[in-house]
């Protein structure tokens, strides 16, 4: 009934008040089943093409940062993290739904965040039983309880692939107990099956703002404070980097149990980031030459511009 609904909705131009009547149930159950059809996959939305504003954009950044795509999502008129957030997730799960449909990519490592979690989660459901989703860090908080923006799960409903998961803390407490996971055979072959993945999906943290880390405990607010001290303004799969793209000078980055950024170098990096107060940690993490593929927001785009455009007049 679900499905029916969606057709008379969205093909049939139908009211839900019309539907409602068709199907002998009320509006408001009419409601619900298109919302279901919706969440299942079942209904398809996509826009192609981009405006003309944001190709621009996508030129100076892909030749500037040498990316292989560049894709920015237009500007929802809100101008909040949150729009932001909505508009990357409905670009990036076009582009993702694309990359990944095809059988070239058989495993894909997998980091964490808001703008992944969305991502994800605005994929339609489509057949990809062979395709192998890799944790790349822990997916764990500290007190070892599930991290909610852990996507490996969604990513399985999605496709229907095999997912594996690293089932230690993003962070360990202290360089002892990160040994002591990292002689664990389990970690140990997940890790080296991660490292051999054909692609990765990233996120970019803010180390500036209250990023997930903080809003989910995976580290304090004093090691908040302590990282901006000592200049990190970006987390790049658990390591910090100041402005310029180097390791931030804080023992909080080696304490994290997971793929370092320099083992993915030379691989396809795609990475997914949202909202102008991200444009410091989307500098930084692009300026280490990791990233191959940029999915980001109108907003943050011009930011980014605007910060390298000495740069990008000189290169013209």
């Amino acid at each position: 009934m679900a499905i029916r609904a969606a057709w008379l909705s969205f093909v049939g131009g139908r009211t839900q008040g019309e539907i409602a009547a068709q199907l002998g149930v009320s509006p408001a159950k009419v409601h619900r089943l298109i919302a279901h059809a919706q969440k299942e996959g079942h209904v398809k939305f996509q826009i192609d093409g981009r405006p003309k504003e944001c190709l621009e954009l996508e030129k100076d950044l892909s030749g500037h940062f040498q990316l292989t795509n560049c894709i920015i999502a237009p500007d929802l008129g809100s101008g909040d993290d949150d729009s932001a957030l909505r508009a990357v997730a409905v670009s990036a799960s076009q582009f993702l739904t694309g990359f990944l449909s095809g059988s070239n990519v058989k495993r894909l490592g997998v980091g964490m965040g808001r703008t992944l979690t969305a991502a994800v989660e605005a994929l339609p459901k489509f057949a990809r039983p062979d395709l192998e989703i890799m944790s790349i860090c822990g997916s764990l908080t500290r007190t070892l309880a599930a991290n909610p923006y852990d996507i490996v799960q969604k990513m399985q409903e999605r496709t229907g692939g095999i997912g594996y998961y690293l089932p230690v803390p993003y962070f360990a407490e202290n360089l002892d107990e990160k040994a002591m996971f990292l002689t664990q055979r389990s970690v140990q072959d997940l890790m080296a099956r991660a490292r051999q993945s054909d692609a990765f999906l990233i996120g970019i943290g803010s180390v500036e703002n209250e990023g997930h880390l903080v809003q989910r405990g995976i580290i304090s607010k004093q090691e908040q404070e302590d990282l901006m001290s000592g200049g990190a303004v970006s987390d790049l799969m658990g390591r910090f980097l100041t402005i310029d793209g180097k390791l931030a000078p804080d023992p909080l980055g080696d304490c994290a149990v997971g793929l370092h950024y320099d083992e993915v170098q030379g691989s396809r990096v795609i990475a997914l980031v949202g909202g102008e107060s991200k444009v410091d940690a989307t500098l930084a993490a692009l300026r280490t030459g990791v990233i191959t593929d940029l999915v980001a927001d109108e907003t943050l785009a011009r930011a980014l511009r605007k910060r390298v455009g000495s740069q990008l007049a000189q290169s013209a």
